[in-house]
């Protein structure tokens, strides 16, 4: 069984390295996000203020006042906040933690350059994304809102078999992320529990049975439980680790220089640091930046816009603006925290890893180790498998309305949730090298017809965002909310009954 998983692993990273993840697709993401970037007139730097101004600050002010958020009870859908919480609990996960690890020993210290580089594009990519699935979502008879990638191809570029293609490959890429945060889990609290290979894998059987059973009594509620938890568990677990991740980098702050001279060095020089760890080129640093910053923030996939277009929100712009502060924590605070931890800490050395196959779970452990003992590992071991947990829920909601969308009933997201928990259990006690490549894979696939659909939008993009910030501004224009009139009727009448309340 181990020498099957290996072939298939050894062939998937073909695949991923030189025709998926290669130079062509590093084009097609950075050239989608320099051209919305362009199209926006450089939106993430001009409405950055106005990101944070909308979204996080009123929102912790009204969680510190008590205040509960209202909403229509004919619609079944979930705040700005809790679709929030649900897309940064798909996209701050193991990405932002074994990934970043991960990305530095396979493609050295430079692959952190080249996730901020993707990172800053995404924001406009992301935010695009957003604003077209708000735009393009339907409504059912029952007030459920379904949103995606999927519908703007569908309804705004007209290509039916293009969106189906997408479906098709976000179902995929959800039981592949599925797979992979349940590994993440199962390796580190194998890591912090035993060190013995049979001991080990009994207990990635218990940990693939528990998270099975958690995940399938929250699924089933659909995404207004997923909502809940994660806007209940996603602002603890973000909290804590940039805390912990603090206290080491202030113990650690003369090292900081250094681990930022590692960083941009290797993200310029066509040998690795220490003299060429394994031959790996700055392509490989590219190759991997990228690879692992879109598996972190997403931004370009148009998976995490399924969970945003569930927000009760009627304005497009709104949680738009939501999806660039939630690229912007996921890789310019998040991951770029891992990074100088692990930089710092010597958790990261290549002189511990040349010539040999390193874990990643135990080099991301080993920091917080180092710094705190076995509270640290303790720590880690708790905030690793919330990450992942909450991941795994959102990703059953992307993987959930893809299906119903590819198959046309809800049945079809029945199949999906029953799959995917099921699979869950494999993922824990699969090879790890294996569920990444794979996930790797799927991801490219989704990503491609998605970008397609956000470039031949992007003059819906520039519209509604300039119609939005021209109504923020005072003036008197037609307010564009929905791409049917009848459902943009629905949502104006909505937004001048709420106006009047106030």
């Amino acid at each position: 069984m181990e020498a099957f998983f290996n072939a298939l692993t050894t062939a998937v990273n073909f695949v991923n390295d030189n025709i998926l993840w290669g130079i062509p697709m590093i084009l097609i993401i950075l050239g989608a996000g320099i051209f919305m970037t362009i199209r926006t007139r450089f939106l993430q730097v001009r409405r950055f203020g106005v990101s944070v101004s909308t979204t996080i600050v009123p929102t912790v002010k009204e969680m510190v006042h008590g205040k509960k958020h209202a909403k229509n009870k004919r619609e079944k859908s979930i705040s700005q906040f809790e679709a929030f919480s649900s897309a940064i609990a798909g996209t701050v996960g193991t990405g932002n933690i074994v990934g970043v690890a991960g990305a530095m020993l396979s493609g050295g210290p430079g692959a952190v350059f080249w996730m901020w580089v993707s990172a800053f594009f995404g924001l406009v990519t992301n935010y695009s994304e957003n604003v077209l699935g708000l735009y393009y979502r339907k409504k059912d008879k029952d007030g459920n809102f379904s949103g995606g990638p999927m519908y703007y191809i569908e309804n705004g570029l007209g290509w039916k078999p293009l969106a189906k293609v997408f479906a098709l490959c976000c179902t995929l890429a959800a039981v592949g992320m599925g797979m992979v945060q349940v590994n993440s889990i199962s390796g580190t609290i194998q890591t912090a529990v035993t060190s013995d290979p049979n001991t080990r894998m009994i207990v990635a059987w218990i940990v693939g049975i528990t998270v099975f059973a958690l995940t399938a009594l929250i699924v089933i509620g659909g995404i207004q439980r997923i909502g809940k938890v994660a806007s209940m568990i996603v602002p603890f677990m973000v909290l804590l680790f940039i805390i912990m991740a603090l206290i080491i980098l202030g113990i650690k702050f003369t090292a900081i220089p250094a681990a930022f001279a590692m960083i941009f060095e290797g993200a310029f020089s066509f040998k690795a640091v220490a003299g060429g760890f394994l031959g790996y080129t700055i392509m490989m640093a590219m190759r991997y930046g990228f690879a692992r910053g879109i598996f972190s923030n997403e931004a370009g996939l148009g998976s995490s816009v399924i969970a945003h277009s569930a927000s009760d929100t009627k304005e497009p712009v709104k949680q738009g603006l939501w999806g660039i502060f939630e690229v912007f924590l996921d890789t310019f605070v998040v991951c770029t925290l891992t990074a100088l931890t692990l930089l710092t800490t010597g958790a990261y050395d290549f002189a511990n890893f040349l010539g040999i196959t390193a874990d990643k779970n135990a080099v991301a452990i080993s920091a917080f180790e180092a710094n705190f003992g076995t509270f640290g590992t303790v720590v880690f071991a708790t905030i690793l498998p919330l990450f992942a947990f909450t991941t795994v829920l959102a990703w059953s909601y992307y993987g959930e309305k893809a299906a119903e969308y590819l198959f046309g009933s809800k049945k079809g997201g029945l199949a999906f949730k029953i799959v995917y928990v099921l699979l869950l259990i494999v993922g824990a006690v699969t090879s790890s090298a294996f569920v990444w490549a794979l996930d790797d894979m799927f991801n490219a696939m989704m990503a491609i017809p998605n970008l397609i659909g956000v470039i031949g939008l992007s003059g819906v993009v520039v519209k509604v965002s300039k119609n939005y910030f021209d109504r923020r501004a005072g003036k008197d224009v037609e307010p564009m909310l929905s791409a049917y009139p009848e459902l943009n009727e629905e949502f104006k009448k909505e937004i001048s009954e709420a106006s009047d309340e106030n």
